[in-house]
């Protein structure tokens, strides 16, 4: 055979299966089939429709053996007439003078009938037909699968939409097509949908749609509250703004909306007001002082120029290192970075152009307009910080303590964060690669071994649906019986059917899809001679069964007692379900040995006798033709009837050789043999498998570790040369794990040029940094709280993510202390400028956390509420996905935010308490290298 090279490409999985059931005949479904096959793929956004359950058309020549013995015929001599009959003769051209014609001899046959009448010998004046030593039909290949929709005989079309086309407008069309065909169809033909794409996505949507809108309502409730409605509307204007420029963006490089897209909008909602809230607080502060407010807003930009991009450059940072995400799983990423530095680099445009023209022209001191208020931001800039009450005293007293002992503060915090990931070890849920997230599809994979036919395989996967048939919670059964025709990684090679499993839509009161595949495991229990494997559809970057061992020698021979070791030890450790290996099938096959020399006396040769057992195994192609009602060629087939097609038949075929017929057990030998299984390598060596999937509640970081840990004792009773390597899941996400801890490192190092840049103070930058580290305390904090797994993926993308968002409070918060000590210089103790510069930031910092944290609490709850039908769903799919980034953000800024407004500032007390020390220690150092320079001096 050919090699084959497969791509993995998303867009080029089924969207929709259209399945045509009914009590008609066989040949009629067919040409139905074929008719809105080519009809559905004259869609210009549709790439292909595969008839699944199809069989090809032949026209079977079945040949009576002792009417060809009799005649003397045998199957070279049918072949060879058939070569030379079934043809078209082009005869050359006949000039006469008068004009020139092409002369043509048809020869094709044009219907079966043709065929019938053929001569195959002629003796006198009669001739021997294929009609006397053979009866003819037109029928269907032997069939190898069968397919069925909720136990009824189906078949199906499989629809591919083209790379980048809408899937619902394409399914929308589809429907419309078959709809309006189905019109001039017989009444008892059942049309059915399964596996729509559309209709999950359109859920998926609307749900992210309804938590954009309510992540938007949130933060501007809370925007509104805190500077009122005239300047929050200014704010607001961030939001759609930014929405559209990113959007624009995202359609002009030709990506399309996908819920990775809709995500990271929600993730955005929060941050995109950050920097007008800025510029806009700032405002308000000049504003209320007294200046009007086209300057005010234009000395708020200006003011505020550096910091909001400063801090939007860090943010964007953290993101850019994510643009390279190798693989599957990068590939599947990588809308989220782009969808986030785009609508962030608007927000940029946004917050220093667009709001401070608005301001200027529309612009009001909002709640700086409150007289205590207006009181005490006066206070914070030059007033006596005493006099200010409310919770911004309270924090300013709060503060002044922890300035006291700025030492006893950062140990405090260490402390923290060493304690908090001792205890995330030991009380947490562990690891992850990727949530657990309810599909909507599942598969049930019937095993079975042993040659069995066609048949037997369909008799024994309906056994297993007659049982499941009835399971609550399933909208629709797809079964195809048979071998699949192209077995991946992810199917064994025992695999004799599947059955497709929609369940019905979530949240109309069916059971939990782990529900539903304990029940349908159980139903199936105690079937004689099959196991049965009920498996999820995998909802992220697929990556088979949970625990895969794979062992590699160059010695295949010494790989089989290894891999029943394993197994062996898998069983041991216990917790394991489905467990199999790629070790090849008991089986056999026949092989008929030749022996030439005696079959030569006798005037046979090698090909007339395959000839002959072609017509007892598959049949013998001699020819094809086109009917009339067909668009494809059509094989002609001579083989025996279905009686004589057995291992015995073969032993007693008879060829006619130079004295006559011979049986072909005279010069051949029938023996049995093993089967060749598959056969795989990995670097040119021979692989096996081990691989089993993990219960539902147990960690699969764990049960790995309990392998690897087994595998490690047990290492001596495994021969040297094998190389034992982990794939599959524990594969990815250790790929996954490096990649993150780069991109990691490398959003720090361009977030710490950022800084220095800015601050020209290696100091203020690698303390801006340090809040990066010990935000993790949150992020562990909120795992502990919420009893979540920390996930590679998910939660690996949100301390990122962290990275980029909490550097812009502490950014904005340093350089308002700068900018203070260069303002009063000696005028005011360190101190006291301290505190001043928490007291002036305390408001901008507490709004841009609060919007953030405020805009993803839908997602941390798992909370949908759908503003179209007034419904309020919680725990639906498409918050799982999110659950556990949203978590690892609104937990690590919530606390983060007390470090930049404690720690931070007990950090910049630090500096300025040890700052004298450092420069005496200096001082005296230099004192002494001196002296120790003049000594040595005076010896010379």
């Amino acid at each position: 055979e050919e090699p084959t090279v497969t791509e993995v490409n998303f867009s080029l999985f089924p969207v929709l299966v259209v399945t045509l059931s009914g009590n008609v005949p066989e040949r009629t479904l067919l040409k139905l089939a074929r008719n809105l096959q080519d009809k559905i793929e004259a869609i210009p956004t549709v790439l292909e429709a595969n008839i699944a359950g199809d069989r090809e058309e032949l026209v079977e020549i079945i040949v009576k053996p002792e009417l060809m013995e009799s005649y003397g015929l045998d199957g070279t001599d049918i072949l060879t007439f058939f070569n030379l009959s079934n043809r078209l003769v082009a005869a050359g051209k006949l000039d006469t003078g008068v004009g020139s014609f092409a002369i043509e001899v048809p020869g094709l046959f044009e219907t079966v009938y043709d065929v019938m009448d053929m001569p195959l010998r002629v003796s006198g004046d009669s001739a021997i037909k294929v009609s006397d030593i053979a009866e003819i039909r037109r029928t269907f290949k032997d069939a190898t699968s069968f397919a069925r929709l909720n136990g009824e005989r189906a078949i199906a079309l499989e629809i591919v939409k083209r790379t980048g086309e809408n899937v619902i407008d394409t399914i929308d069309s589809i429907r419309s097509l078959v709809d309006k065909e189905r019109a001039g169809w017989p009444d008892n033909v059942v049309v059915s949908y399964t596996q729509d794409e559309s209709r999950n996505i359109k859920s998926m949507l609307l749900d992210l749609q309804n938590n954009i809108i309510s992540a938007i309502l949130l933060v501007m409730i809370v925007i509104i509250y805190a500077l009122g409605m005239r300047t929050s509307l200014l704010v607001g204007i961030a939001i759609p703004g930014s929405f559209l420029t990113g959007l624009l963006f995202l359609y002009t490089v030709g990506y399309t909306v996908n819920v990775v897209v809709l995500f990271a909008l929600i993730l955005s909602t929060g941050m995109l007001v950050d920097g007008a809230i800025i510029v806009v607080e700032f405002a308000d502060r000049k504003m209320a002082e007294g200046m009007n407010k086209r300057d005010a807003y234009a000395v708020a930009a200006m003011r505020m120029c550096w910091p909001v991009i400063s801090s939007t450059a860090t943010t964007l940072a953290a993101f850019a290192p994510l643009l390279f995400w190798p693989d599957i799983v990068g590939e599947f990423m990588k809308y989220m970075p782009i969808t986030l530095i785009a609508v962030l680099a608007a927000s940029l445009l946004m917050a220093l152009i667009f709001v401070p023209t608005m301001g200027a022209l529309f612009g009001k001191a909002g709640a700086a307009g409150d007289p205590k208020l207006m009181a005490a931001l006066v206070a914070s800039e030059t007033g006596d910080l005493k006099s200010i009450k409310g919770f911004t005293g309270w924090y300013i007293s709060v503060l002044d303590a922890a300035l006291k002992r700025p030492g006893l503060i950062l140990l405090m915090a260490v402390v923290m964060l060493v304690g908090v990931q001792i205890a995330y070890g030991k009380f947490g849920r562990g690891v992850e690669f990727f949530p657990d997230i309810e599909p909507e599809f599942a598969s049930v994979l019937v095993h079975a071994r042993g040659n069995l036919s066609a048949y037997e395989q369909d008799f024994l996967v309906r056994e297993v649906e007659a049982r499941i048939l009835d399971t609550p919670g399933v909208e629709t059964f797809y079964t195809r019986a048979g071998k699949p025709p192209q077995k991946g990684p992810e199917l064994s090679e025992d695999v004799i059917g599947q059955i497709q499993l929609q369940f019905e839509p979530w949240g109309s009161g069916r059971p939990s899809v782990n529900q539903i595949m304990e029940d349908i495991r159980a139903r199936t229990q105690g079937l004689a001679g099959i196991f049965i494997e009920a498996r999820k559809q995998e909802e992220g970057p697929p990556t088979g069964k949970d625990v895969q061992v794979q062992l590699a020698s160059r010695f295949p021979e010494k790989l089989d007692a290894a891999v029943a070791l394993i197994r062996g030890g898998l069983g041991e450790i216990g917790g394991f379900q489905d467990i199999e290996d790629s070790r090849p099938l008991p089986g056999i096959e026949w092989q008929v040995d030749v022996d030439r020399a005696q079959a030569a006396k006798f005037g046979i040769d090698i090909t007339t006798i395959g000839y002959y057992i072609r017509m007892v195994t598959n049949g013998l192609i001699v020819a094809g033709y086109r009917p009339d009602d067909s668009d494809d060629e059509i094989d002609i087939v001579i083989r025996h009837a279905a009686e004589q097609r057995t291992l015995d038949q073969l032993d007693r075929v008879r060829i006619e050789g130079k004295g006559g017929s011979v049986p072909i057990s005279s010069f051949t030998e029938r023996k049995a043999k093993p089967a060749v299984g598959v056969i795989n390598r990995s670097n040119q060596k021979r692989t096996l498998t081990v691989q089993a999937d993990v219960p539902e509640g147990m960690n699969t970081t764990e049960k790995v570790n309990q392998v690897k840990s087994w595998i490690a004792a047990n290492r001596d009773k495994i021969d040297p040369s094998i190389e034992i390597s982990f794939k599959g899941e524990d594969e990815e996400q250790r790929t996954a794990q490096n990649f993150l801890i780069k991109a990691f490192v490398v959003a720090l190092f361009i977030m710490a040029i950022i800084l220095v840049t800015q601050f020209n103070n290696f100091f203020s930058g690698m303390l801006i940094l340090s809040a990066v580290i010990m935000s993790t305390i949150g992020v562990m904090l909120g795992l502990l709280i919420t009893q979540q797994p920390f996930g590679i993926i998910m939660s690996g993308i949100g301390v990122i993510a962290l990275a980029g968002i909490i550097v812009n409070n502490n950014i904005v918060l340093i350089d308002t202390f700068d900018t203070l000590r260069r303002e009063y210089g000696d005028k005011m103790p360190v101190r006291e400028i301290i505190l001043r510069t928490g007291a002036q930031r305390l408001r901008p910092v507490l709004l841009t956390t609060v919007t953030t944290v405020v805009g993803l609490l839908p997602m941390v709850f798992q909370l949908n509420i759908d503003f179209f039908s007034r419904e309020v769903s919680v725990g639906a799919p498409s918050t799982q996905w999110w659950v556990q980034l949203s978590t690892a953000i609104a937990f690590g800024l919530s606390f983060s935010t007390v470090l930049t407004l404690i720690v931070t500032p007990a950090a910049l007390m630090w500096r300025e308490n040890t700052g004298h020390v450092f420069t005496r220690v200096k001082l005296a150092l230099m004192r002494v290298l001196q002296g120790f320079t003049g000594i040595s001096r005076a010896k010379g």
